[in-house]
């Protein structure tokens, strides 16, 4: 069984709380793409926890967590979010942890260069949003062929030594001569390889060859995504988007078994919408700057990995419609439908209007930049759903608006989350 947990919308609706709750009924969790440039926030019976790299599974000490082909690894910040789960007594080890040979090493250079464009780029108000973590410079070093992969660090011998050294004489080019900043150091660099070689050395293996004879063995395989549809490098709301392919059909891919098929897509969305960074964003515009601080406080809408404070609006159909059919959702999981327990009335963006006509169809570049949103009111529950735990439980107005946004967005919702702990859900049949 090979099941995708992925995003809908922008990002931030509440992945890693689904992948904790569901990897009881799997055998492993693999992360498939992205780095530690966005964070699952999980909260069960031992605390809180804020996941950037890791699998959302590692969580549960009987799940075999899966660092995927199609991640690029920041090894320093790896070790940091090991030390901070073993703190909380959260197992991680070799045997728990398995990181592909072939996903790619964030380098200290590519920190530093997102950083230096993102500031270049802020002084015409033209930046990105960067988490300045150095995701994309470490895609743009892959596909460019001028990076390294963990599965080098189990080898570091002169022909890497080389290698590397011709890596960092061309960033130095660019590190120099257009920002004016130091060029990287080989021996530091070096020296960095050699301690991660020897932290995560019994880590690294042939991920691929894991997951394949794990899948003929019979075992359950959860993928999990970073971020969601809205940011895909290809399908997203470029270029305001991630630098890898977050879409569900990728998961085989960039987990390792690339001659795989999922079996299940579950899309997961919030009963609102929330986002980090820059780019289009036609739900804001449908509440006043008091409405968006009010919903902003009641879902907490801060970044896990930023810390910074989300841009919020109502549940956007046409923005889901086409995350959900990216993702190839075969049902959906509707998360913090519980933050809309202080609204009398709720609103919903259920169409755009573009060019002075309505459509609910979900455009791309300028259009979607110039979007208006076509908003609809339905009636709020004012009462707390925190305790709910069967979908007649809920109030009749939490039903009607949950059944609403299944026909709006045409896939059935399964599983609704009435609350951050691991336990506070409901599964509607």
């Amino acid at each position: 069984m090979l099941t995708a947990i992925t995003g809908v919308n922008w990002g931030d609706e509440g992945k890693g709380r689904m992948v904790d709750l569901l990897s009881r009924d799997y055998d492993i969790v693999v992360r498939y793409q992205g780095g530690n440039n966005a964070g699952h926030t999980v909260k069960n019976e031992r605390g809180k926890f804020v996941l950037n790299l890791l699998p959302s599974g590692i969580l549960r000490p009987e799940v075999v967590c899966v660092m995927g082909a199609g991640m690029v690894i920041d090894p320093a910040h790896l070790k940091k979010e090991i030390a901070a789960l073993r703190a909380q007594g959260v197992k991680v080890g070799p045997e728990n942890l398995k990181i592909s040979d072939r996903a790619t090493l964030c380098m200290p250079y590519h920190v530093a260069e997102d950083a230096l464009e993102e500031d270049r780029l802020a002084k015409t108000g033209s930046q990105f949003g960067s988490t300045r973590r150095g995701i994309a410079y470490a895609y743009g070093d892959k596909y460019m062929k001028k990076t390294l992969r963990m599965g080098d660090l189990l080898n570091l011998d002169a022909a890497l030594r080389q290698r590397l050294a011709t890596i960092v004489e061309w960033k130095g080019l660019t590190m120099e001569r257009v920002y004016g900043a130091p060029a990287p150091d080989l021996e530091e660099l070096w020296a960095w390889c050699g301690e991660y070689a020897r932290e995560f050395g019994d880590y690294i293996c042939d991920a691929g060859a894991y997951l394949d004879g794990a899948d003929r063995a019979g075992k359950k395989i959860l993928f999990e995504a970073q971020l969601g549809a809205l940011r895909d490098i290809d399908y997203g709301i470029y270029p305001y988007t991630s630098s890898s392919s977050v879409i569900g059909a990728y998961a085989p891919i960039g987990a390792g078994i690339p001659g795989r098929r999922l079996d299940r897509s579950i899309g997961v969305m919030k009963a609102y919408s929330s986002c980090v960074g820059e780019g289009p964003f036609a739900a804001e515009q449908a509440m006043t700057e008091a409405e968006k601080h009010a919903l902003r406080e009641a879902g907490h809408e801060y970044g896990a990995a930023t810390g910074r404070p989300r841009r919020v609006g109502p549940f956007d159909v046409v923005a889901s419609r086409y995350g959900a059919a990216c993702q190839g959702a075969d049902e959906l999981a509707l998360t913090l439908l519980d933050v809309l327990d202080y609204m009398e009335r709720i609103p919903v963006v259920e169409a755009y209007e573009v060019g002075g006509e309505v459509t609910a169809r979900f455009p791309m570049g300028g259009a979607l930049a110039a979007a208006k949103p076509v908003v609809k009111y339905l009636p709020g529950w004012k009462c707390g759903i925190s305790a709910c735990r069967s979908w007649a439980a809920l109030p009749a107005p939490a039903r009607e608006y949950v059944e609403y946004l299944e026909r709006a967005v045409g896939r059935p919702i399964r599983y609704i989350s009435v609350g951050a702990e691991r336990d506070a859900y409901l599964v509607k049949e």
